[in-house]
């Protein structure tokens, strides 16, 4: 009985052994991982804030070629990357259509000009005529009325004549028939001047005639001058020099026209204006503050592995483009070195825009200084010790930061580098890439 006593005393003792030492190991205290303390002299060096970026390579223009005229594509001088003039051939249709409107036009233009020639000529027949008639009716007018006047004038003595039983009345009789006939013929003659004022309307019919002649001719003309507009556009000349960057017809292909269909007509070639060539970027908007017109940019492509192009940024966006909720600044660069051939239309190009630059400034590592509050904070070394000294920052480039004043050459600062890249270090934010200050960095607030 004692035995089992003694047997189980000696198990609780063990387990109560084993808890405890889980305890202890438990509150244990655990070690600082990739934390260790560095130290960086204040140095004197160059600095350079940039933006990185990437975007495609792009011509200074690109024109679309296409034909105001439809048909079949009969002669195509150029090919992909050759290089053209302003005026020179690019295209050329079959014309044997376009030729044959022009031939029916033309024989419009001689049948029309005919009936003019034609009107013109019975327009000046009718003013003889009329001018004929007029001294005809006239004279004759004239006459008439003499006459009528002479046989009153005998009717009325034969009258008297005849009252005094000086004549016979057969006489009076047949003077007053005369004078009867001689109103008559004046009357004649009266309305034959009447008539030519029929004459005169119907001359300004034909005037008429002439002018409608004439607006045949001038309407066939405008037709012919839109036939030869048509035959003319079967031919496609270059209207800028350029390069040949795509063409996507051959010859012997039926192409539609640009102007006369909905679909816009068929392109037969495309011309790029390679004079000046750019690069379009898309910066990210917590960085387009840093970017202004006129800034340097280094350019490098895949293709060219090595290769640093320089270009300048020309174009800044006013307005962003969201996709998947990120917000970008479109960034128009141009490409200035002597070289800029190399780069090819619709390239990837990697963009950095120099957005700040010193020379000879003091440097310390961005590491080297945290915030607190609204001050920026260096720890200086003094021999075993270290001290806080404020410092005001400029730019800095992700790795090292520009010192204005807190600090001097040959200074030492000591920091709390760590391996994980931490953020936070010696109770301080770590200096962040950017922010106020001199022109395209300084200190975040």
């Amino acid at each position: 009985m004692m035995k089992k006593k003694i047997a189980i005393a000696v198990a609780g003792l063990l387990i109560l052994g084993t808890l405890g030492g889980f305890l202890l190991k438990g509150k244990a205290p655990e070690k600082e991982v990739g934390t260790q303390t560095a130290t960086a002299a204040v140095e004197r060096g160059d600095i350079r804030q940039a933006v990185a970026s990437t975007g495609r390579v792009v011509s200074n223009l690109d024109v679309e070629i296409k034909c105001k005229a439809s048909g079949q594509i009969a002669k195509l001088p150029f090919d992909v990357s050759d290089t053209v003039k302003t005026g020179d051939l690019l295209a050329e249709l079959d014309p044997n259509d376009m030729l044959r409107v022009l031939r029916q036009a033309g024989v419009k233009v001689t049948a029309s000009q005919a009936r003019l020639d034609s009107a013109k000529q019975n327009l000046e027949i009718a003013k003889q005529n009329l001018a004929t008639s007029e001294q005809r009716v006239k004279a004759a007018y004239e006459s008439a009325q003499a006459r009528a006047k002479d046989a009153r004038a005998r009717s009325e003595r034969m009258k008297q004549l005849l009252e005094k039983k000086l004549t016979s009345q057969e006489e009076y009789d047949t003077t007053a028939t005369s004078a009867i006939e001689a109103e008559v013929n004046m009357r004649n003659a009266a309305v034959a001047i009447e008539e030519l004022k029929a004459q005169e309307a119907a001359l300004e019919v034909k005037r008429q005639d002439v002018k409608l002649a004439e607006t045949q001719v001038e309407s066939d003309k405008i037709d012919q001058s839109i036939a030869q507009d048509r035959l003319n556009d079967t031919k496609v000349v270059s209207p800028m020099d350029g390069v040949v960057s795509s063409r996507p017809v051959q010859i012997g292909q039926i192409i539609s026209s640009g102007t006369s269909t909905v679909g816009g007509g068929t392109t037969i070639l495309t011309i790029s204006d390679l004079s000046r060539v750019f690069v379009v970027a898309s910066v990210d908007e917590s960085e387009i503050g840093k970017v202004k017109e006129g800034q340097e940019a280094v350019i490098t492509a895949d293709a060219f592995p090595g290769k640093a192009f320089s270009g300048k940024v020309v174009q800044i966006a006013v307005k962003g483009v969201s996709a998947s909720n990120v917000v970008t600044f479109e960034v128009k660069i141009e490409v200035t070195g002597q070289q800029k051939a190399m780069l090819k239309p619709e390239m990837t190009a990697n963009v950095e825009i120099v957005a700040a630059q010193r020379e000879g400034v003091l440097t310390v590592p961005v590491d080297a200084v945290t915030r607190k509050g609204h001050k920026f904070i260096a720890m200086l070394a003094k021999g075993e010790a270290s001290e806080e000294r404020a410092v005001e920052l400029g730019i800095n480039d992700g790795l090292k930061t520009e010192v204005v004043s807190g600090l001097a050459e040959g200074d030492t600062v000591t920091f709390r580098k760590s391996d994980a890249n931490s953020k936070w270090s010696g109770g301080g934010q770590r200096v962040m890439i950017g922010g106020p200050g001199a022109p395209g960095g300084g200190r975040r607030h």
